[in-house]
Protein backbone atom coordinates (compact mmCIF):
# COMPACT_ATOMS: atom_id res chain seq x y z
CA UNK A 1 0.00 0.00 0.00
CA UNK A 2 1.31 3.49 -0.83
CA UNK A 3 2.32 6.05 1.79
CA UNK A 4 -0.84 8.05 1.00
CA UNK A 5 -3.20 5.07 1.48
CA UNK A 6 -6.32 6.11 3.41
CA UNK A 7 -8.45 4.21 5.92
CA UNK A 8 -10.93 3.63 3.09
CA UNK A 9 -8.20 2.06 0.93
CA UNK A 10 -7.45 -0.51 3.61
CA UNK A 11 -11.14 -1.19 4.30
CA UNK A 12 -11.82 -1.74 0.61
CA UNK A 13 -9.25 -4.52 0.48
CA UNK A 14 -12.09 -6.51 2.09
CA UNK A 15 -15.26 -4.58 1.15
CA UNK A 16 -14.58 -3.21 -2.37
CA UNK A 17 -16.96 -1.10 -4.45
CA UNK A 18 -18.33 -4.09 -6.37
CA UNK A 19 -19.59 -5.55 -3.05
CA UNK A 20 -21.15 -2.21 -2.09
CA UNK A 21 -22.76 -1.92 -5.56
CA UNK A 22 -24.31 -5.36 -5.07
CA UNK A 23 -25.77 -4.15 -1.75
CA UNK A 24 -27.30 -1.23 -3.65
CA UNK A 25 -28.85 -3.52 -6.29
CA UNK A 26 -30.17 -6.07 -3.78
CA UNK A 27 -31.59 -3.38 -1.46
CA UNK A 28 -33.47 -1.73 -4.35
CA UNK A 29 -34.76 -5.12 -5.55
CA UNK A 30 -35.99 -5.99 -2.06
CA UNK A 31 -37.68 -2.59 -1.66
CA UNK A 32 -39.49 -3.05 -4.97
CA UNK A 33 -40.69 -6.56 -4.12
CA UNK A 34 -41.70 -5.51 -0.59
CA UNK A 35 -43.84 -2.67 -1.95
CA UNK A 36 -45.44 -4.92 -4.55
CA UNK A 37 -46.54 -7.20 -1.73
CA UNK A 38 -47.43 -4.75 1.05
CA UNK A 39 -48.28 -1.55 -0.80
CA UNK A 40 -46.29 1.32 -2.26
CA UNK A 41 -44.02 3.53 -0.17
CA UNK A 42 -44.16 7.05 -1.60
CA UNK A 43 -41.24 8.17 0.58
CA UNK A 44 -38.88 5.59 -0.96
CA UNK A 45 -36.50 6.31 -3.81
CA UNK A 46 -33.82 3.90 -4.96
CA UNK A 47 -30.65 4.03 -2.90
CA UNK A 48 -27.38 5.05 -4.58
CA UNK A 49 -23.78 3.91 -4.01
CA UNK A 50 -22.98 7.21 -2.26
CA UNK A 51 -25.93 6.73 0.10
CA UNK A 52 -24.96 3.11 0.79
CA UNK A 53 -21.46 4.22 1.80
CA UNK A 54 -22.96 6.88 4.07
CA UNK A 55 -25.32 4.26 5.55
CA UNK A 56 -22.35 2.05 6.42
CA UNK A 57 -20.49 5.10 7.77
CA UNK A 58 -23.28 5.87 10.23
CA UNK A 59 -23.37 2.28 11.44
CA UNK A 60 -19.58 2.12 11.83
CA UNK A 61 -19.62 5.35 13.86
CA UNK A 62 -21.41 3.43 16.65
CA UNK A 63 -18.26 1.30 17.09
CA UNK A 64 -16.34 4.42 18.15
CA UNK A 65 -18.91 6.30 20.23
CA UNK A 66 -20.80 3.21 21.55
CA UNK A 67 -24.23 4.83 21.49
CA UNK A 68 -27.21 2.63 22.36
CA UNK A 69 -28.89 3.33 19.00
CA UNK A 70 -27.50 4.61 15.71
CA UNK A 71 -30.48 7.00 15.64
CA UNK A 72 -28.90 8.86 18.57
CA UNK A 73 -26.73 10.62 15.96
CA UNK A 74 -29.73 12.79 15.00
CA UNK A 75 -30.97 13.29 18.57
CA UNK A 76 -30.26 16.23 20.86
CA UNK A 77 -28.83 13.99 23.58
CA UNK A 78 -25.34 13.00 24.72
CA UNK A 79 -24.60 10.83 21.65
CA UNK A 80 -25.75 13.32 19.03
CA UNK A 81 -23.21 14.06 16.29
CA UNK A 82 -24.12 17.16 14.29
CA UNK A 83 -20.91 16.97 12.25
CA UNK A 84 -22.13 13.87 10.42
CA UNK A 85 -25.92 14.12 10.94
CA UNK A 86 -26.27 16.64 8.10
CA UNK A 87 -25.09 14.22 5.38
CA UNK A 88 -28.35 12.24 5.45
CA UNK A 89 -31.69 12.81 7.15
CA UNK A 90 -32.83 10.42 9.84
CA UNK A 91 -35.93 9.46 7.85
CA UNK A 92 -33.82 8.56 4.80
CA UNK A 93 -31.46 6.49 6.95
CA UNK A 94 -34.39 4.60 8.49
CA UNK A 95 -35.79 3.86 5.03
CA UNK A 96 -32.48 2.36 3.89
CA UNK A 97 -32.26 0.39 7.15
CA UNK A 98 -35.77 -0.97 6.56
CA UNK A 99 -34.98 -2.33 3.10
CA UNK A 100 -31.25 -3.09 3.44
CA UNK A 101 -30.35 -6.49 1.97
CA UNK A 102 -27.33 -8.36 0.62
CA UNK A 103 -29.39 -11.14 -0.99
CA UNK A 104 -32.93 -10.01 -1.71
CA UNK A 105 -34.50 -13.33 -2.67
CA UNK A 106 -34.02 -16.96 -1.72
CA UNK A 107 -33.36 -19.31 -4.61
CA UNK A 108 -35.21 -22.64 -4.79
CA UNK A 109 -31.94 -24.56 -4.29
CA UNK A 110 -30.94 -22.67 -1.15
CA UNK A 111 -31.13 -24.62 2.11
CA UNK A 112 -28.42 -22.85 4.13
CA UNK A 113 -29.74 -20.67 6.93
CA UNK A 114 -27.19 -17.95 6.17
CA UNK A 115 -28.16 -17.56 2.50
CA UNK A 116 -28.82 -13.83 3.00
CA UNK A 117 -25.23 -13.21 4.09
CA UNK A 118 -23.16 -16.09 2.65
CA UNK A 119 -22.08 -14.28 -0.56
CA UNK A 120 -20.72 -11.41 1.54
CA UNK A 121 -18.89 -13.82 3.88
CA UNK A 122 -17.35 -15.60 0.87
CA UNK A 123 -16.20 -12.27 -0.60
CA UNK A 124 -14.78 -11.22 2.76
CA UNK A 125 -12.87 -14.49 3.04
CA UNK A 126 -11.35 -13.99 -0.42
CA UNK A 127 -10.20 -10.54 0.70
CA UNK A 128 -8.62 -11.92 3.88
CA UNK A 129 -6.81 -14.67 1.91
CA UNK A 130 -5.43 -12.36 -0.77
CA UNK A 131 -4.41 -9.42 1.46
CA UNK A 132 -2.52 -11.17 4.24
CA UNK A 133 -0.23 -14.14 4.78
CA UNK A 134 -0.45 -15.20 8.45
CA UNK A 135 2.41 -16.33 10.67
CA UNK A 136 2.95 -20.00 11.43
CA UNK A 137 1.24 -19.88 14.85
CA UNK A 138 -2.55 -19.42 14.83
CA UNK A 139 -5.39 -19.82 17.32
CA UNK A 140 -8.91 -21.23 16.94
CA UNK A 141 -11.36 -19.56 19.33
CA UNK A 142 -14.56 -17.58 19.80
CA UNK A 143 -13.77 -13.85 19.78
CA UNK A 144 -15.17 -11.58 22.47
CA UNK A 145 -18.34 -10.07 20.99
CA UNK A 146 -20.41 -9.45 24.11
CA UNK A 147 -22.98 -6.70 24.52
CA UNK A 148 -21.61 -3.18 24.79
CA UNK A 149 -20.86 -2.56 28.51
CA UNK A 150 -22.01 1.08 28.32
CA UNK A 151 -25.47 -0.05 27.19
CA UNK A 152 -25.62 -2.83 29.80
CA UNK A 153 -24.78 -0.36 32.58
CA UNK A 154 -27.61 2.01 31.60
CA UNK A 155 -30.20 -0.64 30.70
CA UNK A 156 -33.09 -1.79 32.90
CA UNK A 157 -33.62 -5.50 33.60
CA UNK A 158 -36.81 -5.45 31.53
CA UNK A 159 -35.00 -4.00 28.51
CA UNK A 160 -32.26 -6.60 28.89
CA UNK A 161 -34.80 -9.44 28.94
CA UNK A 162 -36.41 -8.10 25.78
CA UNK A 163 -33.15 -8.18 23.85
CA UNK A 164 -32.81 -11.40 21.92
CA UNK A 165 -29.91 -13.70 22.63
CA UNK A 166 -27.65 -14.47 19.70
CA UNK A 167 -28.83 -17.44 17.65
CA UNK A 168 -25.39 -18.24 16.32
CA UNK A 169 -21.85 -18.99 17.41
CA UNK A 170 -18.97 -17.17 15.70
CA UNK A 171 -15.55 -18.87 15.56
CA UNK A 172 -12.32 -17.60 14.01
CA UNK A 173 -8.84 -18.71 13.00
CA UNK A 174 -6.56 -15.90 14.10
CA UNK A 175 -2.89 -15.10 13.51
CA UNK A 176 -1.37 -15.00 17.00
CA UNK A 177 1.53 -12.72 15.94
CA UNK A 178 -0.60 -9.84 14.63
CA UNK A 179 -4.20 -10.52 15.73
CA UNK A 180 -5.36 -10.63 12.07
CA UNK A 181 -8.46 -12.84 11.76
CA UNK A 182 -7.76 -15.18 8.85
CA UNK A 183 -11.07 -17.01 8.69
CA UNK A 184 -14.59 -16.72 10.09
CA UNK A 185 -16.99 -19.59 10.69
CA UNK A 186 -20.61 -18.99 11.71
CA UNK A 187 -22.60 -21.80 13.29
CA UNK A 188 -26.36 -21.34 13.54
CA UNK A 189 -28.31 -22.31 16.64
CA UNK A 190 -31.66 -22.52 14.89
CA UNK A 191 -32.54 -25.68 13.05
CA UNK A 192 -32.63 -27.99 16.04
CA UNK A 193 -30.68 -30.70 14.21
CA UNK A 194 -27.59 -32.57 15.31
CA UNK A 195 -25.41 -29.64 14.23
CA UNK A 196 -27.38 -26.95 16.10
CA UNK A 197 -25.61 -24.73 18.60
CA UNK A 198 -27.17 -26.54 21.58
CA UNK A 199 -25.66 -29.80 20.34
CA UNK A 200 -22.42 -27.98 19.56
CA UNK A 201 -22.00 -27.08 23.22
CA UNK A 202 -22.49 -30.68 24.34
CA UNK A 203 -20.66 -32.70 21.70
CA UNK A 204 -16.91 -32.26 21.21
CA UNK A 205 -17.12 -33.93 17.78
CA UNK A 206 -19.11 -30.94 16.53
CA UNK A 207 -16.40 -28.61 17.80
CA UNK A 208 -14.09 -30.80 15.76
CA UNK A 209 -16.27 -30.06 12.71
CA UNK A 210 -15.88 -26.32 13.40
CA UNK A 211 -12.09 -26.74 13.56
CA UNK A 212 -12.01 -28.61 10.26
CA UNK A 213 -14.06 -25.87 8.59
CA UNK A 214 -11.73 -23.16 9.92
CA UNK A 215 -8.63 -25.05 8.72
CA UNK A 216 -9.92 -26.17 5.33
CA UNK A 217 -7.50 -23.78 3.56
CA UNK A 218 -4.56 -24.44 5.91
CA UNK A 219 -3.41 -27.89 4.77
CA UNK A 220 0.17 -28.29 3.60
CA UNK A 221 1.33 -24.97 5.05
CA UNK A 222 3.07 -26.25 8.19
CA UNK A 223 0.87 -24.12 10.48
CA UNK A 224 0.81 -24.61 14.26
CA UNK A 225 -2.76 -24.34 15.55
CA UNK A 226 -3.50 -23.63 19.23
CA UNK A 227 -6.87 -24.83 20.51
CA UNK A 228 -8.98 -24.68 23.66
CA UNK A 229 -10.36 -27.69 25.57
CA UNK A 230 -13.57 -27.99 23.53
CA UNK A 231 -11.62 -28.58 20.28
CA UNK A 232 -8.57 -30.50 21.53
CA UNK A 233 -8.76 -34.23 20.74
CA UNK A 234 -6.35 -36.98 19.68
CA UNK A 235 -8.38 -37.97 16.61
CA UNK A 236 -8.56 -34.38 15.30
CA UNK A 237 -4.85 -33.72 15.88
CA UNK A 238 -3.89 -36.96 14.09
CA UNK A 239 -6.14 -36.04 11.16
CA UNK A 240 -4.59 -32.55 10.98
CA UNK A 241 -1.07 -34.03 11.10
CA UNK A 242 -1.79 -35.92 7.86
CA UNK A 243 -2.54 -32.51 6.28
CA UNK A 244 0.72 -31.02 7.65
CA UNK A 245 -1.16 -28.98 10.22
CA UNK A 246 0.36 -29.28 13.70
CA UNK A 247 -1.43 -28.58 16.96
CA UNK A 248 -1.03 -27.68 20.61
CA UNK A 249 -4.15 -27.70 22.76
CA UNK A 250 -5.30 -27.46 26.35
CA UNK A 251 -7.05 -30.64 27.46
CA UNK A 252 -9.95 -31.00 29.89
CA UNK A 253 -11.36 -34.31 31.11
CA UNK A 254 -14.79 -32.64 31.24
CA UNK A 255 -14.85 -30.61 28.00
CA UNK A 256 -12.49 -32.49 25.66
CA UNK A 257 -12.94 -35.66 23.63
CA UNK A 258 -10.44 -37.88 25.48
CA UNK A 259 -10.91 -40.94 23.26
CA UNK A 260 -7.61 -42.82 22.85
CA UNK A 261 -5.81 -41.05 25.70
CA UNK A 262 -4.35 -43.02 28.66
CA UNK A 263 -6.65 -42.73 31.73
CA UNK A 264 -3.64 -42.63 34.04
CA UNK A 265 -2.72 -39.20 32.62
CA UNK A 266 -6.25 -37.85 33.03
CA UNK A 267 -6.39 -38.55 36.76
CA UNK A 268 -4.55 -36.43 39.29
CA UNK A 269 -1.76 -38.24 41.19
CA UNK A 270 -2.35 -38.89 44.88
CA UNK A 271 1.10 -37.69 45.94
CA UNK A 272 1.56 -33.91 46.32
CA UNK A 273 3.18 -32.11 43.40
CA UNK A 274 5.57 -29.17 43.36
CA UNK A 275 5.10 -26.21 40.99
CA UNK A 276 6.64 -26.83 37.59
CA UNK A 277 6.62 -30.62 37.94
CA UNK A 278 5.22 -32.53 34.96
CA UNK A 279 4.65 -35.99 33.48
CA UNK A 280 4.76 -36.98 29.79
CA UNK A 281 3.33 -39.83 27.71
CA UNK A 282 4.12 -40.16 24.00
CA UNK A 283 2.63 -41.94 21.01
CA UNK A 284 4.56 -41.33 17.80
CA UNK A 285 4.83 -37.56 17.37
CA UNK A 286 1.98 -36.93 19.84
CA UNK A 287 2.76 -35.93 23.42
CA UNK A 288 0.37 -35.71 26.38
CA UNK A 289 1.76 -33.43 29.09
CA UNK A 290 0.41 -33.10 32.63
CA UNK A 291 1.95 -29.99 34.22
CA UNK A 292 1.36 -28.75 37.76
CA UNK A 293 1.06 -25.07 38.74
CA UNK A 294 -1.42 -24.61 41.64
CA UNK A 295 -3.48 -27.20 39.77
CA UNK A 296 -3.03 -29.82 37.06
CA UNK A 297 -2.99 -28.62 33.45
CA UNK A 298 -2.93 -31.06 30.54
CA UNK A 299 -1.73 -30.34 27.02
CA UNK A 300 -1.83 -32.42 23.85
CA UNK A 301 0.67 -31.51 21.12
CA UNK A 302 2.51 -32.78 18.06
CA UNK A 303 4.08 -29.39 17.34
CA UNK A 304 6.71 -29.27 20.12
CA UNK A 305 9.17 -31.78 21.48
CA UNK A 306 8.19 -32.67 25.08
CA UNK A 307 11.83 -32.76 26.18
CA UNK A 308 12.50 -29.13 25.17
CA UNK A 309 12.35 -26.90 28.23
CA UNK A 310 10.50 -23.62 28.58
CA UNK A 311 9.58 -21.28 31.41
CA UNK A 312 6.51 -19.39 32.61
CA UNK A 313 7.35 -16.05 34.23
CA UNK A 314 5.03 -14.86 37.03
CA UNK A 315 5.38 -11.46 38.68
CA UNK A 316 5.06 -12.87 42.21
CA UNK A 317 6.40 -16.40 41.78
CA UNK A 318 9.25 -15.70 39.37
CA UNK A 319 10.21 -18.39 36.85
CA UNK A 320 8.29 -21.69 36.80
CA UNK A 321 9.82 -24.49 34.67
CA UNK A 322 7.61 -26.17 32.08
CA UNK A 323 7.82 -27.94 28.70
CA UNK A 324 8.22 -25.62 25.70
CA UNK A 325 4.69 -26.52 24.52
CA UNK A 326 3.21 -25.05 27.71
CA UNK A 327 5.22 -21.83 27.36
CA UNK A 328 4.19 -21.46 23.71
CA UNK A 329 0.51 -22.08 24.49
CA UNK A 330 0.50 -19.49 27.28
CA UNK A 331 2.30 -16.90 25.13
CA UNK A 332 0.02 -17.18 22.11
CA UNK A 333 -3.21 -17.29 24.10
CA UNK A 334 -2.05 -14.27 26.08
CA UNK A 335 -1.67 -12.32 22.84
CA UNK A 336 -5.20 -13.22 21.75
CA UNK A 337 -6.54 -12.03 25.14
CA UNK A 338 -4.74 -8.71 24.61
CA UNK A 339 -6.28 -8.48 21.13
CA UNK A 340 -9.77 -9.04 22.57
CA UNK A 341 -9.16 -6.38 25.22
CA UNK A 342 -7.98 -3.85 22.62
CA UNK A 343 -10.27 -4.47 19.66
CA UNK A 344 -13.52 -5.99 20.99
CA UNK A 345 -14.64 -2.55 22.19
CA UNK A 346 -14.69 -1.39 18.55
CA UNK A 347 -17.46 -3.75 17.45
CA UNK A 348 -20.47 -1.98 15.93
CA UNK A 349 -23.03 -1.29 18.68
CA UNK A 350 -26.12 -1.63 16.47
CA UNK A 351 -28.02 -4.78 17.57
CA UNK A 352 -30.66 -5.83 15.02
CA UNK A 353 -33.10 -8.66 15.70
CA UNK A 354 -32.45 -10.56 12.47
CA UNK A 355 -29.65 -13.10 12.72
CA UNK A 356 -28.16 -12.43 9.28
CA UNK A 357 -27.87 -8.71 10.09
CA UNK A 358 -26.17 -9.47 13.42
CA UNK A 359 -23.64 -11.64 11.57
CA UNK A 360 -23.15 -8.93 8.93
CA UNK A 361 -22.28 -6.17 11.42
CA UNK A 362 -19.95 -8.48 13.35
CA UNK A 363 -18.22 -9.36 10.06
CA UNK A 364 -17.91 -5.66 9.12
CA UNK A 365 -16.38 -4.96 12.56
CA UNK A 366 -13.83 -7.76 12.05
CA UNK A 367 -13.01 -6.40 8.58
CA UNK A 368 -12.31 -2.93 10.02
CA UNK A 369 -10.07 -4.38 12.76
CA UNK A 370 -8.20 -6.39 10.11
CA UNK A 371 -7.86 -3.25 7.97
CA UNK A 372 -6.32 -1.40 10.92
CA UNK A 373 -3.86 -4.24 11.56
CA UNK A 374 -2.70 -4.05 7.93
CA UNK A 375 -2.52 -0.25 8.22
CA UNK A 376 -0.21 -0.56 11.27
CA UNK A 377 2.02 -2.96 9.32
CA UNK A 378 2.25 -0.61 6.31
CA UNK A 379 4.43 2.40 5.53
CA UNK A 380 1.31 4.60 5.68
CA UNK A 381 1.22 4.17 9.47
CA UNK A 382 4.62 5.89 9.84
CA UNK A 383 3.16 8.95 8.09
CA UNK A 384 -0.16 9.44 9.93
CA UNK A 385 0.10 7.15 13.04
CA UNK A 386 -3.65 6.89 13.69
CA UNK A 387 -4.87 5.08 16.78
CA UNK A 388 -7.67 2.52 16.30
CA UNK A 389 -10.26 5.14 17.28
CA UNK A 390 -8.78 7.71 14.88
CA UNK A 391 -8.65 5.14 12.09
CA UNK A 392 -12.35 4.40 12.65
CA UNK A 393 -13.25 8.09 12.58
CA UNK A 394 -11.24 8.58 9.38
CA UNK A 395 -13.10 5.67 7.78
CA UNK A 396 -16.49 7.10 8.82
CA UNK A 397 -15.63 10.52 7.36
CA UNK A 398 -14.40 8.99 4.10
CA UNK A 399 -17.54 6.85 3.76
CA UNK A 400 -19.68 9.94 4.39
CA UNK A 401 -17.70 11.94 1.82
CA UNK A 402 -16.50 14.56 4.31
CA UNK A 403 -13.35 16.41 3.27
CA UNK A 404 -11.92 16.96 6.76
CA UNK A 405 -8.67 14.92 6.92
CA UNK A 406 -7.46 15.71 10.45
CA UNK A 407 -7.99 13.11 13.22
CA UNK A 408 -10.32 14.10 16.02
CA UNK A 409 -8.08 12.86 18.86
Amino acid sequence: MPLTASAMDFFQLFVPDNVLKNMVVQTNMYAKKYQERFGSDDAWIDVTLTEMKAFLGYMISTSIHHCESVLSIWSSGFYSNKSIALIMTQSRFEKILKYFHIVAFRSSQTTHGLYKIQPFLDSLQNGFDSAFRPSQAQVLHEPLIDEDPVFIATCTERELRKRKKRKFSLWVRQCSSTGFICQIYVHLKEGGGADGLDALKNKPQLHSMVAKSLCQNASGKNYIIFTGPSITSLNLFEEFEKQEIYCCGLLSARKSDCTGLPPSMLNNPESPQSRGQYRIRMKGNMSLICWYNKGHFRFLTNAYSPVRQGVIIKRKSGEIPCPLAVEAFAAHLSYICKYDDKYSKYFISHKPNKTWQQVFWFAISIAINNAYILYKMSEAYHVTRYSRAQFGERLVKELLGLEDTSPSH
